[in-house]
């Protein structure tokens, strides 16, 4: 059966899967083998593996390469407490006073090879406090970044992480800013910017947003649900 117009009409504008059409009571043969491809995708950049060096080269700067307390990619996945903390015996420099940049692995280490680098060089000569060093971890989690800030004495940490695969986006990375970090502070604590990707937010509008709310960090001395976004929206 054919979609009906709407719906071709429609999917010009989304990546969703909406209007599929079917055959007798089951999708359509065509649909069902690009929905175990995009499944199989997102499968493997859960799996997908940072390159550190060739990071820190797109980087053009200096880094200081970590891993958390995970071992290997499996226990990462296994274990998710441990993609939070630091290995025992992490020295770190200290940094007071600056905001301190995670480039992480995450859950799709592939969205962070393609993206971070466009986003730090828009984001960087913006910020409003100096900037720490950068660090670029592997099996890490969000919550890492936490730990790094504390070690470092950072007024604040930014991590730019890979964001968990959908079925229409396997390389989307996210920006999560927190103030004060420390470990133990929760989701509700940061800010989280999303999407960053082709096809999503683009990497000048990612810097501005992550940029506005520092600055608002800053004057407030608090983010998560204490900051809100009030940053005017840019005509589409």
């Amino acid at each position: 059966m054919t979609a009906p117009a709407q719906w071709r009409d429609l999917r010009r504008f989304t990546d969703a899967r909406v209007g599929l059409g079917r055959a007798g009571t089951a999708q359509p043969t065509a649909a069902h083998l690009d929905f175990q491809e995009a499944h199989a995708r997102a499968r493997d950049a859960v799996w997908s593996a940072l390159d550190g060096a060739a990071l820190e080269a797109a980087l053009a700067r200096p880094a200081i390469r970590l891993r958390s307390a995970a071992a290997d990619r499996r226990e990462y996945l296994l274990r998710p407490d441990l993609g939070r903390r630091l290995p025992e015996g992490t020295v770190l420099p200290h940094a007071p006073g600056s905001i301190v940049l995670v480039v992480a692995d995450g859950l799709c280490a592939t969205g962070v090879q393609r993206h971070a680098p466009g986003v730090l060089d828009l984001l960087m000569p913006a910020l409003p406090l100096p900037a720490g060093p950068v660090v670029i971890a592997e099996q890490a989690r969000v919550a890492l970044g936490d730990a790094i800030g504390e070690a470092m004495g950072a007024a604040a940490v930014v991590m730019l992480i890979g964001e968990r695969p959908g079925l229409s986006a396997t390389d989307s990375l996210g920006i999560y800013i927190t103030w004060a970090p420390r470990r133990g502070r929760t989701d509700a604590e940061r800010n989280c910017i999303s999407n960053i990707r082709p096809g999503g937010l683009t990497y000048a509008e990612a810097a501005a947003k992550a940029t506005w709310l520092l600055r608002a960090a800053q004057r407030l001395g608090a983010t998560g649900v204490a900051l809100k976004d009030d940053m005017a929206l840019a005509a589409p």
